[in-house]
């Protein structure tokens, strides 16, 4: 894992995971989204959003708005910027009318936020978001790569892409969004983009990193053969 250059972000709202991969040094930042606190049982946003903060003080922690409408979402943003540092204030790139979030993302950057842009799917949506953030900002752009490759789109030439636009603004880092299997983070690591988010159970599997695959096939065996046993199945 030594020559991996890529960030690795914990993806997830369970805060004793979070915990745990902060203090097992395996996150190098995490990020958090409404559908994950739902997963999650979250029921105070602001509360959940303190309590991971105090636990990690100094890493990027990404809390994203919940309203509709842009002026709403505004107010959310400025509010969530003030939890502390650390955080990004995530943005969806469009609302559910699919109205652009490109001018909200001006206003916010030209005062300072670091932002995580989040939903992108496009190479227009990255190059019109990285125009928007301010010079001197610090910012993140999430492309949905396991999304995209759900289409049936192979997303490492768009991914490839959008690293040389992120890379053409000091301060903005590409973030390949919706990591489906480990393999995504050495993929992730050969384009280039510089952090990649991973849910806790992708994780947990970084240590079969360079394991003998001889060794697997029997390791795999033996799992079919312990659930057969606790299933108590037989043929004859």
């Amino acid at each position: 894992m030594t020559d991996l250059k890529i960030k690795i972000y914990s993806d997830g709202a369970e805060l004793d995971k979070m915990i745990a991969d902060y203090q097992g040094g395996r996150a190098k930042g995490f990020t958090t989204n409404p559908t994950l606190m739902k997963k999650a049982g979250v029921k105070d946003y602001v509360a959940f959003a303190k309590e991971a903060l105090n636990a990690i003080p100094d890493l990027p922690i990404s809390f994203e708005v919940f309203a509709d409408d842009f002026e709403t979402m505004e107010k959310e943003a400025l509010k969530i910027a003030s939890f502390g540092d650390n955080v990004y204030v995530k943005i969806p790139i469009v609302n559910t009318k699919g109205d652009s979030a490109i001018p909200l993302i001006k206003r916010l950057s030209s005062q300072g936020l670091s932002l995580n842009i989040t939903a992108i799917m496009t190479i227009e949506q990255v190059t019109e978001t990285v125009s928007a953030f301010s010079e001197g900002t610090t910012n993140v752009v999430s492309v949905f790569a396991g999304r995209i490759a759900d289409t049936g789109i192979d997303p490492l030439p768009v991914m490839t892409e959008a690293v040389a636009i992120c890379h053409s603004k000091a301060g903005t880092e590409l973030l390949w969004a919706s990591t489906r299997e480990l393999l995504n983070i050495f993929q992730a690591n050969q384009v280039g983009a510089d952090i990649i988010t991973s849910p806790p159970e992708i994780l947990a599997k970084m240590s079969m990193v360079g394991m003998d695959l001889n060794q697997l096939s029997i390791e795999t065996v033996k799992m079919f053969n312990r659930d057969i046993e606790a299933l108590g199945f037989t043929i004859l």
